[in-house]
């Protein structure tokens, strides 16, 4: 009988230098099955060639961003100042059906343009900073690229997770329920298409470190069903992500934790396996 699998996928490669660094380590080390890129950052560019070697060696998706960064082309609606919006007011706005659906499917598709000008082919996956890519509106124009812009047996990232499940890991409930809440229609729109998707989502927690993130690490595994994705966010600290985080201790803590033997007993311990996502 096989063990229990589930998928860890690290957020936000691109971001910084550190960022990148740290997410190769630990593609080559076999910790990560997965990384969502943020193509429309200036380190992209460089930090496509420093990935593509690892081809093979993991999935490698966009991690759609219509948050606090930059867009690659001019949104008068949605950037008018050249930065996206804070999360809050891209929530506000998507909730009220007020943002330009056409400007949006713009800059998503420049978006993946730009993993496939670096990397030479269509992303294996899409999922979205701040997790916008499930947002109203914005999941509209997500089903749409994933149909049409995946590499074959591509997937999106479903944030939905059973509201028992989260009570019961106790990290964060509130935050972890209202993004399973907000991504239903998004699951449902995957499941309508025939799109694949992960079955289950861990991840979300507040990295305040006030809880040690081994502990939370074994309750993000905890008794693993089919198709569970783990969302994380490893990082080295340097001086660009200091530049556009505040946040940036517990991506350090979190690396160190991923690269150790502590992290591979915890699995092992416990009759768990890594393994890339299956499609469902």
């Amino acid at each position: 009988m096989t063990s229990p699998s589930l998928t860890l996928c690290a957020d936000d490669y691109g971001l910084a230098p550190g960022v990148g660094r740290a997410i190769r380590a630990l593609i080559e080390a076999g910790r990560l099955q997965a990384t969502g890129c943020m193509t429309a950052g200036p380190f992209w560019p460089d930090e496509a060639a420093l990935l593509r070697p690892l081809t093979g060696r993991a999935e490698f998706g966009v991690h759609l961003t219509l948050t606090d960064h930059a867009p690659l082309a001019p949104l008068p609606a949605l950037a008018p100042d050249g930065r996206f919006p804070p999360l809050g007011r891209l929530l506000k706005l998507s909730l009220l059906r007020r943002l330009d659906r056409a400007e949006i499917a713009a800059e998503l598709e420049r978006q993946i343009d730009s993993f496939e000008a670096a990397m030479g082919r269509a992303p294996d996956f899409l999922d979205g900073h701040h997790h916008v890519h499930q947002l109203p509106v914005v999941r509209d124009v997500v089903l749409d690229l994933a149909a049409r812009r995946l590499a074959p047996g591509g997937w999106v990232r479903s944030c939905w997770d059973n509201p028992l499940s989260i009570l019961g890991r106790g990290i964060d409930p509130f935050r972890a329920g209202l993004i399973a809440v907000l991504g239903i229609g998004l699951r449902l729109g995957l499941r309508r298409a025939g799109i694949p998707h992960n079955r289950r989502f861990r991840g979300v927690y507040d990295f305040s470190g006030r809880v040690p993130y081994p502990a939370l690490f074994e309750r993000f595994t905890d008794r693993p069903g089919p198709g569970t994705l783990v969302m994380c966010h490893p990082g080295e600290i340097d001086d660009a992500l200091r530049a556009c985080e505040r946040l940036t201790d517990q991506r350090a803590v979190e690396y160190a934790y991923l690269a150790s033997d502590a992290m591979e007993a915890a699995l092992t311990d416990r009759g768990l396996s890594l393994a890339p996502l299956p499609r469902a």
